[in-house]
């Protein structure tokens, strides 16, 4: 996408290369994830996740564990702020790989579809060439 501002990142079109899909989306979305798992943990300690098992060891499983089966109030904020530039990132990424934002639906596939997306999202380069989708970022 040409052009810059706050529209730019929340909205996008065009195509995104892997960098800055992994730097300017994912990245972002794991930090403030894992600040406002923080964050609840301490001010709303019912809250999603509990780093502790009842032997009041931590367990390594609800650390990296990235989509918890509750979540406090200040997860949920931060989810629900990501959700459309996140799917408008993944849109744009999958515009750059010359794949429609229907390849979306692999996620709904259980067990490959989650690898089918992040190997197609993160891994795979950037195609050199104009496609449907516009001319290559940069």
């Amino acid at each position: 996408m040409t052009g810059g501002g706050a529209g730019a990142w929340f909205l996008r079109s065009g195509r995104i290369d892997r960098s800055d899909w992994w730097l300017r989306y994912v990245l972002p979305a794991a930090l403030l994830g894992l600040i406002a798992s923080v964050v609840d943990a301490a001010w709303f300690p019912g809250a999603w996740p509990r780093f502790e098992n009842s032997a009041g060891s931590i367990d390594l499983a609800d650390v990296l564990w990235f989509f918890p089966t509750q979540g406090g109030p200040v997860t949920s904020v931060v989810a629900l702020a990501f959700v459309v530039p996140s799917i408008a990132a993944m849109v744009t990424r999958l515009h750059d790989r010359d794949h429609s934002a229907w390849w979306l639906l692999w996620g709904l596939l259980p067990g490959i579809g989650w690898l089918v997306l992040l190997v197609t999202l993160g891994l795979l380069g950037t195609q050199g060439r104009t496609n449907r989708y516009g001319p290559p970022p940069r």
